[in-house]
């Protein structure tokens, strides 16, 4: 109560705001209750809007996340066009020419955008940004405004001038250097991450499956790939870092998890030994040589979630994934834990890339098919109906026509799920570019669609098994519509593109789902990564559904609902 016979003690009446309606969160925006205050109401702060176009693996989908929380919590709010944005962040992909043409073709399109918006600003990060090419990426990409390495990711917010004047810039990135070429380094990657999950700036893409990653970088000697200079030696992020983040996960009620690393099965090696991990001794079997003994793996670390439970008791992420794998990395130990941990998914993406050995020998995969084909009948055994997918890569340097039927022969022995195929592309500043790039585009071109053309029947005559089956089908879409319900064949793929065999561009169509009223067409997927289509009501997103298969093509299964 004011005290007015008193002036010493007299005080004035507090009037408190009210918050607008529909501003963003966490912004300082507040209307006065009485009126004659407005004068005095503070200016909104400005802050962009933004637009996260990403391009490429999983793991540059789990990055753009990373990017996309962190501008949350910066105040700005996301747009969901290119069009309607302040600020573009690409995040690109560099493994393939495709992808980096893709990005280099929207330059036009951004400038104009830019002349329209003069506030907007562009930034480029992603496997494209390399260090050695600095100086001329400018003249690549003219539109962009600032370029970040992978590793330099987490100062976007910083860079951009969102958080702080006083906030410390370049504090994160770092170089070394792989042969003779200077590359980013992951070594601050697992603090910035495990920063950004306490804070809640991850900015998931989906409700119902959760990336996680566990490792950084590559050490792999592959002589057509990118990713070594791009994204610089592997890191393995702490064990208990890594089980932390899926118990938070789980809490917040997802219900799949997928372990991201360029090569996730070598996470561990360079952490320092523990005694708690006195019980693993052993070395890898193929490749490079390491002593992993006393050393957390991924076969512990898939023990560790997998020992995650519920009230209830069962798992508390119910799905358990990793991708991508090499087959240096498949060793008894992780077989033996996928085999035995319920949670973990029966399915497994190994990438072979050729069928001949010479061909891999000038690849620098360090391993023959004799070994590869080993290891598959090893996880075959001890997970049988497990599914598999590959990656295959078609005139590569010296191939012949010879050494491509290998391949063909190859696919027709091993009989996959799913092969994803593209045409090889020369990569700048790859070993491979001292090799003569001697196949002909044509050659490329007829090569890639025999190979489709081959593994398209496999892919039917393996979906067609599931017929008649039930199957735990986890829901995470609401499927496009089309003009007509019959299975339809790939288009022919261009050299350069890279093509899916066994999960077409088609494959998230719903295919002769006819829903009644009061449903929709569905898609989701079993757990060895079958694409399952069917139709039931929009709430069952996220749900785990029992489906019998009634269809089969080529890329993806048809079912209906029971119980």
């Amino acid at each position: 109560m004011t005290d007015l016979a008193n002036p010493l003690r007299r005080s004035l009446p507090v009037l408190d705001p009210a918050a607008v309606p529909g501003a963003p969160s966490g912004l300082p925006a507040f209307e006065p209750l009485d009126a004659r205050l407005a004068e005095y109401r503070p200016e909104v702060r400005s802050l962009p809007s933004f637009f996260v176009w990403t391009l490429g693996c999983q793991m540059n989908r789990s990055d753009s996340e990373e990017m996309a929380g962190r501008l949350v919590a910066a105040g700005a709010t996301e747009a969901a066009t290119m069009e309607a944005a302040d600020l573009v962040v690409i995040n690109t992909c560099a493994i393939r020419e495709l992808a980096e043409a893709k990005v280099i073709g929207r330059q036009g399109h951004l400038q104009r955008l830019k002349a329209a918006n003069p506030s907007l600003r562009v930034v480029l990060t992603g496997c494209a940004v390399r260090e050695r090419d600095r100086d001329g990426l400018e003249h690549r990409y003219p539109a962009v405004d600032l370029f970040l390495r992978p590793d330099q990711e987490p100062e976007l917010v910083d860079r951009l001038g969102l958080a702080s004047a006083q906030a410390p810039v370049g504090a994160v990135g770092a170089t070394t250097v792989v042969g003779r070429t200077v590359v980013g380094v992951a070594d601050h990657l697992a603090a910035t991450r495990a920063a950004a999950v306490a804070g809640g700036a991850v900015a998931r893409g989906s409700a119902t499956s959760a990336w996680l990653p566990i490792i950084y970088g590559c050490d792999k000697t592959c002589t057509y790939c990118i990713v070594p200079f791009s994204r610089g030696p592997e890191r393995s992020r702490p064990f208990d870092e890594i089980v932390e983040e899926a118990r938070t996960i789980a809490a917040s009620g997802f219900r799949e998890v997928t372990l991201l690393g360029q090569n996730v099965n070598s996470y561990g090696h360079d952490l320092p030994p523990e005694p708690r991990f006195g019980h693993i001794a052993t070395e890898r079997w193929a490749g490079r040589r390491l002593d992993l003994g006393s050393r957390p793996d991924l076969a512990e670390l898939i023990r560790a979630i997998d020992g995650l439970r519920a009230a209830d008791g069962a798992p508390a992420i119910p799905r358990l994934r990793f991708i991508t794998s090499h087959p240096w990395d498949l060793s008894d130990r992780l077989i033996e834990a996928m085999a035995e941990c319920p949670s973990m998914c029966e399915a497994l993406h190994l990438p072979v890339q050729s069928g001949d050995d010479e061909v891999l020998r000038r690849m620098g995969r360090q391993y023959t098919t004799e070994h590869y084909l080993e290891r598959l009948a090893r996880i075959r055994e001890a997970i049988p109906g497990i599914t598999v997918s590959t990656d295959i890569i078609v005139g590569f340097c010296g191939e012949t026509e010879v050494q491509f039927e290998r391949t063909l022969r190859f696919l027709e022995a091993v009989r996959y799920d799913q092969v994803f195929a593209a045409a090889y592309s020369e990569r700048p500043g790859t070993p491979a570019t001292r090799l003569a790039d001697d196949v002909p585009a044509a050659d490329k071109r007829r090569r890639l669609n025999a190979l489709l053309a081959l593994q398209e029947p496999i892919g039917l005559e393996r979906n067609r098994e599931w017929l008649g089956r039930e199957v735990e089908v986890l829901v995470d879409a609401v499927a496009r519509e089309r003009s007509h319900d019959h299975d339809a064949a790939p288009a022919q793929a261009p050299a350069q593109a890279p093509a899916i065999v066994g999960e077409g561009s088609r494959a998230d169509e719903p295919r002769g789902v006819r829903p009644r009223p009061g449903e929709v067409a569905l898609s989701g997927r079993t757990r060895g990564n079958k694409l399952v289509h069917l139709a039931g009501g929009a709430d069952w997103i996220g749900r785990l559904v029992r489906v019998r298969i009634e269809h089969a093509g080529p890329y993806a299964l048809r079912g209906v609902a029971i119980g």
